[in-house]
């Protein structure tokens, strides 16, 4: 393990994601959601492709024995993307990636119901402290959708990218069992072909012609994203879950930045506290896998020594 090496490795992920993220932000104005999930996805195989070149896995990474998992998982997630996407063009990108947080407590959730995990104190206020956080966040929100129902685009757009938060929480369930049995390339490879093909569908319902500057820039998020997953996938291998995942958040910081200085947004009081609150139960939900991870671990070397 070389923990230096996969954090910066999750830093940089982190940081190119959120490239892809101000470029699908700087085009929504113009580009539907579906539209922009097509350009993401199609022009982030050949990064992929070239991945599994270098590291060797162009063949082994291609089979699989399970395609309608990876097509469930697939729906879900490009769910997921495209209503991530549309809420980037309705909500200040800070607001937006805090929400997002959201998935990592909302996941909790749903492998207690979907799993069967066990419930227990230390989950149950974890939960509980990521919700408060998440609807102090939407309590601006809140408060517009019982006055002016879903008349303001920033209502309608917390509530979107909340559902994409919890399709991605979703996502991450069938994710864990895919794990089991599947390499990691070949889940990114069929999740990838999956938005691809799946985001056609949308077609129909008002897909645009870009102009030159909007194709360049879908064509970089696109190029932006799939080096964001090689580098989150590479991270893996060089430090543990516990260790990386924490760096998830530098993405707030990165959000507030890139907010304030290139679309001149400037995040609210309220905002702030909220994902600090959500931040804080991420952090406790990590630890607590990790202390849990450990504990299996040391189970499973005195059950092989006894």
């Amino acid at each position: 393990m070389q923990p230096l090496r996969g954090i910066l490795l999750k830093i940089a992920a982190v940081t190119t994601f959120m490239v892809m993220a101000s470029l699908i932000k700087a085009t929504s104005n113009n580009i539907p959601a579906g539209e922009a999930v097509f350009f993401r996805s199609f022009f982030a195989l050949p990064v992929i492709f070239l991945w599994l070149w270098s590291t060797n896995d162009l063949r082994t990474g291609l089979k699989t024995s399970n395609p309608w998992q990876h097509l469930w998982r697939g729906l879900i997630g490009t769910c997921a993307m495209g209503l991530g996407f549309m809420g980037l063009g309705l909500l200040p990108l800070p607001e937006a990636t805090a929400i997002g947080f959201a998935s990592p407590v909302l996941a909790v959730i749903f492998a207690i119901v979907l799993l069967g995990e066990k419930i227990k104190a230390f989950r149950i206020s974890t939960v509980i402290l990521g919700l408060i956080g998440v609807l102090i966040i939407l309590s601006p929100r809140l408060a517009n959708l019982s006055s002016n129902g879903l008349n303001g685009g920033e209502t309608l757009g917390a509530i979107v990218v909340l559902g994409s938060a919890a399709c991605a929480a979703l996502a991450q369930i069938f994710t864990r069992k895919l794990v089991k049995i599947e390499k990691t390339v070949t889940i990114v490879f069929y999740f990838t072909i999956s938005s691809t093909t799946l985001s056609l569908l949308t077609i129909p319902f008002g897909w645009v012609l870009p102009s030159f500057n909007e194709v360049a820039l879908l064509i970089m998020s696109g190029i932006a994203g799939g080096v964001g997953q090689t580098l989150l996938t590479s991270s893996y291998r060089f430090a543990p879950t516990a260790v990386i995942a924490p760096f998830d958040y530098v993405a707030m910081l990165l959000a507030l930045l890139v907010g304030y200085f290139i679309f001149d947004e400037v995040p609210t009081t309220i905002m702030l506290i909220g994902a600090s609150v959500v931040i804080t139960a991420g952090f406790l939900i990590i630890w607590r896998e990790s202390r849990l991870g450990l504990s299996r671990s040391k189970s499973r070397k005195i059950s092989a020594n006894n």
